[in-house]
């Protein structure tokens, strides 16, 4: 029986090898929280085998309130309800922590109105884009129709 217990031992430590690095490849991680996606990956796929019940992720989070919702938008920057931290643009960093903004207004319970571009800096790249001449329509002369040219054969 211990030989059965030692092959399975085994058998979570490759299957978390190819988890974590099937995971790493398609996802940015930083190498401080690889060895806890490593703990964590491995405790997820030995819990089912030991009888231990794993938590629901949800209940640990709670979800803003509309006041926290508000204060969270600043013009400067948008405060994360990941980590507490203000950024610009929540994207790369909700890449970080394995959501998409999708996920992240799910798991929060924002609406999709919310913003994850912080209102001063995309006022800031709108007025770049503009005067570098982003986004104007460029009038191609009088005529609607293109001119027809004359195909010569190749010899």
């Amino acid at each position: 029986m211990p030989k059965n217990i030692e092959t399975q031992t085994t058998n979570f430590v490759e299957l978390t090898g190819d988890i974590v690095s099937a995971y790493v490849s398609n996802h940015p991680v930083r190498t401080a929280n690889l060895p806890d996606l490593i703990r964590q990956v491995h405790s997820a796929l030995e819990a089912p085998a030991i009888g231990v019940a794993t938590a629901a992720p949800e209940a640990e989070i709670e979800k803003p309130s509309a006041a926290q919702v508000r204060k969270s938008v600043t013009p400067e920057g948008i405060v994360s309800f990941i980590d507490g931290k203000t950024y610009r643009i929540l994207k790369r960093h909700l890449g970080m922590h394995g959501f998409d903004p999708h996920s992240y207004r799910q798991r929060f319970g924002l609406s999709a109105d919310d913003p994850m571009v912080a209102p001063e800096y995309a006022a800031r790249r709108s007025e770049l884009a503009k005067s570098s001449g982003l986004g104007r329509v460029v009038d191609r002369g009088d005529s609607a129709e293109p001119k027809a040219t004359k195909r010569t054969k190749a010899a």
